[in-house]
């Protein structure tokens, strides 16, 4: 009695699609009874190679050249092309990274004035919620805070204003241990906005020399200078601690 035999194949394999044009390879997965062209027209959107300038070779898992696809109308099936295997896609017309270079890509660059202006910005979306800085402030709360502005400004300048170049203090900034000093500077800085006291240390705790971004506001040897905020500055009897160190020992 006779017997019909069937082979059956998967309808679909899985290869990993490499590029004389790109450094990089993905995985992808096609239909075997696609044509070699219509492969080619899928190869385009990855590669960015023209169908036309197109050659295509199969590799297999031990990166041992298998085949060449070059009969367009062909189905892929009709090629051994198994899961795993490699297309590498050759395009002699272009060079390796020809995508890949950002500098070639045109940019859009918009001011400030033309930014504003659009409709379809993040910018424009905050504007129209209330969102962020656009939320609009409560007038009695927005007046409160102002005031609380203010009156921080007088407290710190009246601590300020307490006290002199050259009296002894003693530094308390949060987070950071106690240290004693000269007050060698009080006003106002070009670093940061408000009034900050320069401090020359008994010992290297500092971060500089009494000059800040080149700016000088006193002198003291490097390592020794800081500047504080007033509040974190009380004057006083604070005599430079003895730390006992002898000079005769080590």
């Amino acid at each position: 009695m006779s017997q019909n035999i069937t082979v059956v194949t998967q309808s679909m394999v899985s290869v990993i699609i490499t590029s004389s044009v790109n450094t990089f390879g993905s995985e992808r997965r096609f239909q075997k009874n696609m044509t070699i062209a219509d492969l080619k027209g899928k190869l385009e959107l990855l590669t960015g190679s023209s169908a036309g300038n197109m050659k295509l070779e199969v590799y297999n898992k031990d990166n041992e050249l298998i085949c060449k696809l070059h009969n367009e109308e062909a189905l892929l099936g009709s090629y051994p092309v198994d899961d795993g295997m490699r297309i590498h896609v050759v395009d002699p017309t272009l060079k390796l990274g020809e995508f890949e270079d950002l500098s070639k890509v045109k940019k859009l660059e918009l001011s400030d004035e033309d930014y504003t202006k659009r409709t379809d910005s993040v910018r424009a979306f905050k504007e129209k919620n209330k969102l962020g800085r656009f939320q609009e402030v409560d007038p009695e709360e927005k007046k409160r805070l102002e005031e609380e502005k203010l009156q921080k400004k007088k407290q710190e300048q009246e601590k300020a204003e307490s006290m002199k170049v050259g009296d002894r203090c003693e530094v308390r900034v949060p987070g950071q241990p106690v240290k004693r000093g000269v007050v060698k500077y009080i006003g106002t800085t070009e670093f940061k906005p408000g009034y900050w006291v320069g401090v020359q240390y008994d010992e290297p705790l500092g971060k500089n020399d009494g000059s800040v971004n080149g700016k000088r506001y006193f002198d003291c040897p490097e390592k020794y200078g800081g500047f504080v905020k007033p509040e974190q500055v009380e004057t006083g009897n604070f005599p430079e601690e003895d730390y006992g160190f002898n000079e005769d020992e080590i």
